[in-house]
C-alpha cells in the first residue's frame, strides 16, 4: 500500500512548526493504518474521505482519496473553506 501526497497538502506542511509537522505525521500513520477512519463525503467530493483531528485548541482536516491500495493526502488546512478550497482544487486539477 503507498502513501501519496499532492502539492497542496505538502506547500502547507512545509510552512509549519516542527511540532505541527510531526502532529500531522502521526494522524497521517493513523489514516494509512486505517483508512475508513474518516468521513465520507458525497456530492461533488464523492470519493474523499476527511479525517479531523486537533492541534492546539484549533480543528484541523485532511482530505483523501482510497483508490487501490494507495492512500492519496489531498489537502490539510483548518474548518473554514476548506471545503470550498478543496472543490477549487480538484476542478483546477483535473
Amino acid at each position: 500500500m503507498a502513501l501519496l501526497y499532492k502539492s497542496a497538502f505538502w506547500k502547507f506542511i512545509k510552512k509549519q512548526s516542527r511540532p505541527f509537522q510531526l502532529a500531522i505525521e502521526d494522524e497521517i500513520e493513523m489514516i494509512y493504518a486505517n483508512p475508513e477512519i474518516g468521513g465520507e463525503k458525497s456530492g461533488d467530493l464523492a470519493g474523499f474521505r476527511v479525517h479531523k483531528f486537533t492541534f492546539r485548541k484549533q480543528e484541523y482536516l485532511i482530505a483523501y482519496k482510497t483508490t487501490g491500495g494507495s492512500v492519496t493526502a489531498y489537502m490539510i488546512d483548518t474548518h473554514e473553506n476548506f471545503y470550498r478550497s478543496l472543490k477549487r482544487y480538484v476542478k483546477e486539477a483535473h
